[in-house]
């Protein structure tokens, strides 16, 4: 009896060690995605064009989804893979408005294939929904 006792106290006390460094370590990628999306915004405003180009505005999407994804993983306890895909489309997107000339000068099946990236990605974002749909889990208890 004392055993069980004493492995309960421990398995409760690695549970609690568990959620803290979890929510820890939440808030930690939070304040660093936040503080590194105002110090970009900040480097934007700074600008001597005085507006924003394409690239800027993608960079800031690319914060704006992985704060939406920690938010979601905070709350859920779920990491929303979908989120991790917009990221990359976007990404990607930025890269081919960034380096679009050295793409296509280069070899212009760099172009291609970075299409055919994000038509894969989009597909992939599809069935996702497609299958949160059709197999929801949400009323679920998930450990």
């Amino acid at each position: 009896m004392f055993s069980e006792k004493v492995k309960d106290g421990v398995d409760q006390l690695g549970d609690f060690l568990i959620e803290l460094f979890h929510l820890v370590g939440l808030f930690v990628i939070g304040a660093t995605v936040v503080w590194s999306a105002v110090s970009e915004y900040l480097v934007i405003m700074q600008q001597e064009s005085g507006f924003a180009s394409l690239k800027d505005i993608l960079l800031l999407f690319i914060y704006l989804e992985l704060g939406a994804m920690i938010g979601i993983y905070f709350k859920t306890h779920r990491l929303p893979v979908i989120f991790l895909i917009f990221i990359a489309i976007t990404a990607i997107t930025r890269f081919m408005v960034i380096d679009m000339k050295s793409l296509v000068d280069n070899d212009s099946f760099n172009l291609i294939v970075m299409v055919a990236s994000i038509l894969v990605l989009t597909i992939s974002a599809g069935v996702l929904r497609f299958t949160e749909k059709k197999y929801d889990t949400s009323n679920e208890c998930c450990t």
